[in-house]
């Protein structure tokens, strides 16, 4: 008789399954799941166009899945070998164990990826973060420098004293209920339209949506809306980002973007709905070693809506931290 499979087996095998015919892979990329204590993550990643390159994680943000950075992992395959992570409870990983969704928790998680024996030793990475994903790399770098050669943060959602009007939705995502009233609440409305309601409020220009976008965004909609946790991770990632908001002391956010040691990349859209560019400033004061780039037309997710313009500034940047110093 067969030995009967281990939980870890066993969470590994349902992740899998659910990727099967994800509309979200698109060609050249590959999609695995890595087991984890109390988690099991999917991994997207693109092959590099050559041997050698130093490795690069980035983190999507709040709703968002690994497919969010295909366009830009597209774009630096000659640069760095790219993989981005699905946190738990998003994209293709299934609910952590422990039901944390604070952004200790995710990252927790990207520092158990980043440690884990999958990455056969391969040294720290360069990495990226957007919105929620910025305040878990912050954490990440913060916490852990020996994992984080560079950071670049786009959009990243970092405490404001005055949110945008167009944020407050957001927020109230964390109330306590709203995983029981949210399903009630847009239950008239399809997969589709919630996807076009979604990429008009992150995109600064909306006819910058591609078909493409749109059809993967719909399916992967559709996809989660039928799994019983869609709900529950998503409102509780919301309340731990608020939570995370109010924190004080060295556990602030800022306070931890201030302990950063490795160079950092800023990149701020001025039309973004959900994160004032206004707080590219304080941000550029805040991390020790920054270069700040500011795109006039950008949302929220420059990295999709701009791929082109957030890779030359990587290049630029990964250049200038790579060279030797002068003298």
């Amino acid at each position: 008789m067969a030995p009967m499979p281990t939980t870890e087996e066993l969470r590994a095998q349902a992740a899998l399954a659910a990727t099967e015919g994800w509309p979200g892979v698109r060609d050249g990329e590959t999609l695995r799941t890595v087991s984890l204590p109390g988690m099991t993550l999917a991994v997207r990643r693109r092959a590099a166009t050559r041997d050698g390159l130093e490795p690069a994680l980035l983190v999507h943000g709040l709703g968002g899945s690994s497919r969010n950075w295909s366009s830009l992992m597209e774009l630096l395959a000659g640069e760095v070998e790219c993989e981005a992570v699905d946190l738990p409870g998003f994209g293709a990983s299934p609910p952590p164990d422990s039901g944390d969704y604070s952004v200790y928790g995710h990252a927790r998680a990207v520092i158990r990826l980043l440690d884990s024996a999958d990455r056969g030793g391969r040294g720290p990475v360069h990495l990226f973060g957007n919105s929620l994903g910025g305040a878990v790399a912050t954490r990440v770098a913060a916490l852990r420098p020996d994992l984080v050669r560079t950071l670049t943060l786009v959009s990243p959602a970092l405490p404001e004293l005055t949110p945008q009007r167009t944020a407050l939705p957001t927020g109230l995502l964390g109330l306590p209920g709203m995983p029981r009233l949210m399903p009630r609440m847009t239950r008239e409305m399809t997969a589709g339209q919630r996807a076009r309601q979604v990429l008009r409020l992150c995109y600064g220009n909306p006819a910058r949506i591609t078909p493409e976008d749109f059809a993967a965004a719909e399916a992967e909609l559709e996809r989660r809306q039928s799994l019983p946790y869609f709900w529950d991770s998503l409102t509780r990632s919301a309340r731990g980002l608020v939570n995370a908001y109010t924190l004080g002391g060295q556990h602030s956010l800022w306070r931890q973007a201030e302990r950063v040691l490795a160079p950092t990349l800023l990149v701020y859209g001025v039309r973004d709905r959900l994160v004032s560019f206004r707080m590219a400033r304080r941000a550029g004061r805040a991390f020790g070693f920054s270069r700040l780039v500011v795109l006039p037309e950008a949302g929220h997710m420059a990295m999709m809506e701009y791929p082109d313009e957030v890779a030359v500034a990587f290049r630029d940047f990964f250049a200038e931290t790579a060279a030797p110093p002068v003298g």
